[in-house]
């Protein structure tokens, strides 16, 4: 005689395939990523390299006075990142209800479109305008670390995530050098042109050669599988989330801290006013550039020893380095200590995006990832007004010494969240 079905069974019956968005992408996951970091480079690129020529552009524009010129760069500048912020979770989570690539495809053409316009703005209220909607409707490098993020094998994830954080810094180091040739060949105006074309390419890759299989009836539904612990800890759960947001938020907020006072540090330092802007840029060069070098390789050990072990190791290591910078006496031991710096900063935000994947069932992946980009950028914002607001009232040195110790703290904090 048939026994009918207990409750026990009817729980234990699964009501979705068990192929996760993983599995059925796996085939898609190498050649997506290398063109999200050509992407990545692309845009970043596209957006630095207006760092050489701002204040000519601002003058341009019919601002005249000295220290408006220098207000207006820094609003214009920091208004694209700020954009980035505000959006990058609503992105991730359009990203998990309809697909990692039309949010690719939207940053691409958004940011292609909007480049272009800002060669043709009129007054510097539209050039700021124009770079806050660059941020709000751009981010491709967002977007593709929510597609690198949810497609990469769980045991490939830090090394893919790295590459693509590599992609990211090599553009933000070549993109200023670009902005010191580009405009003297064919103007400044030209210049963001020629952005927006390399980006409209980047969009056409993506557009043509990025697959996805994304079912929608499957992948916003699908819950990843919970342990009875994990179901009923939700608050530790939460704690780890708020650790990983918060540490995110100090790796930029820790690397940008002395942007506002770099120049004259380095010029306290002996160095000549007419090197003086060109031994600055090549000091704030060489985080990026330490970087390139260890962040595929520090995701590599991530998958390896675990992301908790590599983010408590890269914070202590990258606090420490942090501190002997208020005690330097020459530029180039400066540009070393940033080196060193930039090389274990890189080995954070490829872990701390493996561990955030991981975090959350797997239909809200791309917000928890959105959420993650949402909290670098807000320390790239903060990092250069805490570091000016400090210098101003406790002095430069202090800068370090604040940052540093702030980033030894978050150490102890990831640890006590590894232990969670």
């Amino acid at each position: 005689m048939n026994q009918p079905m207990t409750s026990v069974s009817l729980r234990n019956a699964p009501d979705v395939p068990t192929v996760s968005y993983t599995e059925r992408n796996q085939q898609y996951w190498m050649r997506n990523l290398f063109v999200c970091v050509f992407g990545s480079f692309t845009t970043l690129v596209s957006l630095s390299m207006l760092l050489p020529f701002l204040p000519l552009y601002v003058k341009q524009l019919g601002v005249t006075s000295q220290a408006d010129v220098i207000q207006w760069s820094g609003v214009a500048f920091g208004a694209t990142f700020l954009g980035t912020a505000l959006t990058a979770p609503l992105w991730g989570r359009l990203a998990d209800r309809y697909g990692r690539k039309p949010m690719l495809i939207r940053a691409a053409v958004g940011m292609a479109v909007v480049m272009s316009l800002i060669g043709i703005a009129h007054n510097v209220y539209e050039l700021v305008g124009l770079r806050l909607v660059a941020g709000l409707v751009g981010g491709y490098a967002s977007a593709s670390t929510v597609m690198v993020g949810t497609q990469a094998p769980r045991e490939r994830a830090g090394w893919a995530l790295g590459l693509l954080s590599t992609g990211s810094l090599a553009g933000a180091l070549v993109g200023p050098l670009i902005g010191g040739l580009l405009p003297g060949w064919i103007g400044i105006r030209g210049t963001f042109f020629a952005g927006g074309a390399v980006i409209a390419v980047a969009a056409l890759l993506t557009i043509f050669v990025v697959r996805e299989n994304f079912q929608p009836a499957i992948d916003t539904k699908r819950k990843a599988a919970r342990t009875t612990a994990e179901a009923n800890a939700p608050r530790t759960r939460y704690a780890v989330i708020g650790a990983l947001l918060a540490t995110a938020m100090m790796v930029l907020l820790a690397n940008m801290s002395i942007e506002p006072i770099i120049t004259v540090y380095v010029g306290s330092l002996g160095v000549a006013p007419d090197h003086l802007a060109r031994v600055a840029g090549v000091v704030m060069a060489c985080s990026a550039f330490g970087s390139m070098f260890t962040a595929a390789r520090l995701g590599a050990l991530a998958d390896r020893v675990g992301g908790w072990n590599v983010i408590v190791g890269c914070l202590v290591v990258t606090g420490l380095v942090m501190i002997p910078q208020a005690f330097v006496e020459q530029w180039w031991q400066l540009a070393a200590l940033r080196a060193l710096m930039g090389m274990s900063l890189a080995g954070l935000l490829p872990a701390i995006a493996k561990l955030a994947r991981h975090a959350v069932d797997e239909s809200r992946t791309g917000q928890m990832l959105g959420y993650l980009q949402s909290a670098q950028f807000s320390g790239q914002v903060l990092g250069p007004v805490i570091g000016g607001e400090i210098a101003v009232h406790l002095g430069m040195h202090a800068v370090f010494f604040a940052t540093g110790s702030l980033l030894i703290v978050c150490a102890g904090f990831a640890r006590w969240a590894r232990e969670r």
